[in-house]
């Protein structure tokens, strides 16, 4: 079985094993909640300030009681066949108008994962995850911050197609654990703390390097062998729980044992871009992409690693390199969809609108499930309306041009309400008057203009629907 059968099948095991017929549920993240609060506050301190206290106390109960109430109840849940959304608000949503926050299983189109690094200490970055699922007009989002998260993840990702995946997903699915019991295992495995690698260690020597000829060119043992696939598997998972220079430690003990395993090279440049990007190191950025090069080159006619290969270059910006990568994987071995999707995203980025509906209708042929049929077919049905119809592409660039002009302004606006709180602090504490008033008022209408900004942003982030010019005309 090769080494990404055994991933799969850890993470399908863990799903069957301690999760299954389990309803798991996670809180919805609470950036709205607070945005509302936030602006609750303040409107009611201003309250307090125009002597309308009863308001103002009326608007802070509602903030400060209400708010967390709602978002505490406001949860996303999965019971192994759709995903929900349960809690107050939701519920009288689709009450209100028939509404269900409901996704099936099946009709999931695409899972997104982002990694935010919240903090950094020595080798070691405290990442924050953030998970998107969307399918049907829906989008379902949460964020990692505990065993919920993981659960969640255990328990969604396997159950659904790998090409409905981004990579980051996918290495969520296969290596996301514990971080107490993954350091752990280090530990066991005698692999420093970071503290020490970060004085000692060049992050990623060549194994070619470490390694003499005679060592170089011998093969492995097949017990070598599983000590390298467990050493790959404990690199991933110190990657994901934000452990980098361990991973590195980690890949480099696997890459001595096995230096030609493309998908070692693979995972361990992703992670040497991870820690290069931490510590905004240019050469070892350059490295990590000299790696990705490497693996490339040993992956043969491997079809899935070269797809990923393209989306890793994509994702860090050598687009070139990641076209090169979608080509060999479509002409060398075979059409596969997650190639011909990245084709797609290539020819937008060039405004090669003719290629991007050509190949999400080549991904469209090979979409193993309707959701992904459904989301390719849509995507090529709005990509040709753009290409035959001149009013339409119009539409939807001013659509886009007023969402940057959205962007911009909103940040402007909340910079002018902050540049506000001082006036207000100074004017309120030496009594003067007429500071403080200057202060209200334009912390007070740069945030009404934020608000509406923001609500602006939410109704024009979707697109124009086709059928509204075809109506007009």
């Amino acid at each position: 079985m090769s080494n990404i059968a055994n991933a799969k099948t850890a993470a399908e095991n863990a799903v069957t094993g301690f999760y299954d017929d389990k309803t798991v549920s996670i809180r919805v993240s609470p950036n709205s909640y607070f945005i509302a609060l936030l602006l609750g506050t303040f409107f009611s301190a201003l309250l307090v300030y125009l002597e309308m206290d009863f308001w103002a106390s009326l608007l802070l109960a509602a903030s400060v009681i209400i708010l967390p109430a709602l978002a505490l109840t406001d949860r996303i849940a999965f019971d192994g066949k759709r995903l929900r959304r349960t809690g107050i608000l939701p519920q009288a949503w689709a009450w209100l108008n028939g509404y269900y926050y409901l996704l099936k299983l099946s009709d999931i189109e695409q899972i997104e994962t982002q990694a935010l690094r919240a903090l950094k200490r020595g080798g070691s970055v405290f990442y924050r995850y953030r998970t998107a699922v969307s399918g049907k007009d829906l989008k379902f989002v949460f964020a990692s911050g505990g065993e919920e998260y993981r659960r969640m993840i255990h328990q969604i990702f396997p159950r659904v197609s790998e090409n409905v995946l981004d990579n980051r997903s996918i290495e969520l699915r296969d290596y996301l654990s514990e971080p107490k019991e993954v350091l752990m295992k280090a530990e066991f495995e005698h692999i420093p703390s970071a503290d020490v690698l970060e004085d000692s260690v060049n992050p990623m020597q060549s194994p070619a390097r470490q390694r003499s000829a005679e060592n170089y060119e011998r093969e492995a043992s097949a017990a070598e062998l599983e000590k390298a696939d467990y050493l790959r598997r404990l690199a991933n998972e110190l990657r994901l729980s934000g452990h980098l220079l361990q991973a590195l430690e980690a890949f480099r003990r696997a890459l001595l044992i096995h230096p030609k395993d493309a998908w070692l090279l693979f995972e361990a440049a992703r992670c040497l871009n991870s820690f290069a990007g931490s510590e905004r190191d240019q050469k070892l950025y350059r490295k990590s992409l000299a790696m990705l090069r490497l693996a490339e080159k040993r992956a043969r006619s491997d079809k899935e690693l070269l797809a990923r290969l393209g989306e890793s270059y994509f994702q860090f910006g050598d687009w070139e390199r990641a076209r090169k990568a979608f080509l060999k994987s479509i002409e060398t071995v075979e059409e596969n969809f997650r190639s011909l999707r990245g084709m797609a995203e290539i020819s937008l980025r060039e405004g090669k609108i003719a290629h991007v509906i050509h190949n999400f209708l080549a991904a469209n042929r090979l979409a193993e499930t309707p959701a992904l049929r459904r989301w390719t077919q849509s995507e090529a049905d709005y990509f040709l309306h753009l290409n035959d119809d001149e009013e339409y592409m119009e539409m939807e660039i001013s659509r886009i041009n007023l969402l940057e002009t959205l962007e911009r302004s909103k940040k402007t606006a909340l910079k002018i309400a902050f540049l506000g709180f001082p006036a207000i602090l100074f004017g309120v504490t030496l009594s003067e008057d007429l500071i403080s008033n200057i202060g209200w008022a334009v912390s007070s209408v740069s945030l009404m203009i934020w608000t509406g900004l923001l609500l602006s942003l939410n109704l024009f982030s979707e697109r124009i629907p086709y059928e509204l010019v075809e109506e007009e005309d």
